[in-house]
């Protein structure tokens, strides 16, 4: 057997301790499958004196994180501390410079500076990985860069962010308030104290501009992708989307069109029948269309030390067997600047909701709106209240270019009668 693969771990959180764990519990295993044995000989965190669940005290400490890229002993830096900048995104760039492999599950980083850091580690002759940085243990890196190669990839999407699809999934199920099931998820660990990230879609977007490097062989862009959060899904459109036939997820989706690359995230409305509708609680799922396999989904935790610490070592392992794929999919050098699209020019379906006082007139003022701007109305759905009182009124609009939705929405939301901001969500075609 060759020699051991030596990596260094900077970050002892959930996800690194996870790591330690697992490679102290499978390291004979993993000495068997990557062909050599990969040993932990250097760490660095915050606080040497934490308490952690795992024995570390055999194993090198650095108390700065940028000794693991000079540390002669470690061939991969395993990056596990977070943020798109400052000590992570210096560790990568030392450790690449100094001809260090690196893996990391920073999905900020990847979608911040994946580009620069693939063109850097290609031309140093080093490999940057990121499994973990998107879907936690669902391989879904591997599965569009290297299973999916024979493949020109039409369209990505998915439930990327578990917090989210949690809360969406309690409210649609238990008819509870958004308020009410975030505050679960804070208590439960699931969510942050400030969570920000997740609920409004950033933590998804990050991931989405990942996804959309590896399926269509461009530059990372996060800055081109339109996120919108869930902050405004309230159980009344739970309601009516079960009686419309859909269920509510955010969702970041990402295709090539003939004008460009569309990325997005925002909540849909979704069919039924789709088999992401039925992806509940916390889990994740991608689903990828190819032009020669069809469509294929991929379910499973999205976050957590297991699940994230596996995938951290899936990519160890491919270091340790020398197995070496551009990092995107294609050379870092031949990465595509696609032109994005802007989201005024998504065209699609779309859900409204509206709260009107029903009085004589109201309907003619919205339908003129919607006729203004060629917006076409499929169906119409209305609840009764006590008199006076607002009352709902659901419609949901044929296939259109989204400014011309908008602007018809600016002009709805003008009308009198309308006494709330008018809702949207797009309905998705899956």
């Amino acid at each position: 057997m060759s020699q051991p693969l030596n990596i260094g771990i900077a970050g002892l959180g959930t996800v690194g301790a996870g790591l330690v764990r697992l490679v102290t519990d499978h390291g004979s295993d993993l000495a068997t499958r990557a062909g050599r044995a990969i040993d932990i000989t250097a760490v660095s965190a915050r606080d040497k004196k934490a308490d952690r669940g795992i024995d570390i005290s055999a194993i090198p400490w650095h108390d700065d994180p940028l000794a693991l890229a000079a540390d002669d002993g470690i061939d991969v830096v395993v990056e596990l501390i977070g943020g798109s900048d400052g000590v992570a995104k210096d560790l990568c760039e030392a450790a690449i410079q100094n001809g260090k492999h690196v893996v990391t599950a920073n999905k900020a980083l990847v979608a911040h500076h994946g580009t620069a850091l693939a063109v850097a580690a290609e031309g140093a002759g080093v490999t940057f990985a990121y499994e973990a940085a998107v879907a936690g243990g669902i391989p879904i890196i591997k599965t569009l860069r290297e299973g999916l190669a024979g493949n020109a990839i039409e369209r990505v999407y998915g439930i990327l962010n578990g917090t989210c699809n949690f809360i969406l999934s309690a409210m649609s199920d238990q008819g509870r308030e958004f308020e009410d099931v975030l505050k679960e998820c804070q208590d439960l660990g699931y969510a942050e104290a400030d969570p920000s990230f997740d609920i409004d879609g950033i933590d998804t977007a990050h991931k989405l501009a990942i996804l959309a490097s590896v399926a269509f062989g461009s530059e990372v862009n996060f800055d081109a992708v339109h996120v919108e959060g869930i902050r405004h899904i309230s159980p009344m459109d739970m309601q009516f989307a079960a009686e419309l036939g859909y269920r509510i997820k955010l969702l970041g989706i990402a295709s090539v069109r003939e004008d460009g690359l569309e990325q997005r995230v925002h909540p849909c409305m979704v069919p039924e029948a789709a088999p992401i509708a039925h992806v509940a609680g916390s889990l994740n799922a991608v689903v990828a269309d190819g032009d020669f396999v069809d469509t294929i989904v991929l379910e499973g935790h999205g976050a957590g030390a297991g699940p994230t610490a596996s995938a951290v070592a899936a990519d160890v392992i491919d270091i340790a067997r020398g197995l070496r794929v551009p990092t995107f999919g294609v050379p870092a050098a031949q990465l595509k600047t696609i032109s994005p699209v802007a989201m005024e020019r998504h065209y699609g379906a779309y859900y409204i909701r509206l709260m009107v006082v029903d009085k004589p007139g109201v309907f003619a003022d919205i339908a003129s709106a919607l006729k203004n701007h060629a917006v076409s109305m499929e169906s119409v759905l209305q609840r009764t209240r006590d008199p006076g009182e607002p009352v709902p009124v659901v419609m949901t609009l044929h296939e259109t270019e989204e400014a011309a939705m908008v602007q018809a929405l600016d002009e709805i939301a003008a009308v009198g009668a309308v006494v709330e901001t008018p809702r949207m969500i797009r309905i998705e075609s899956l």
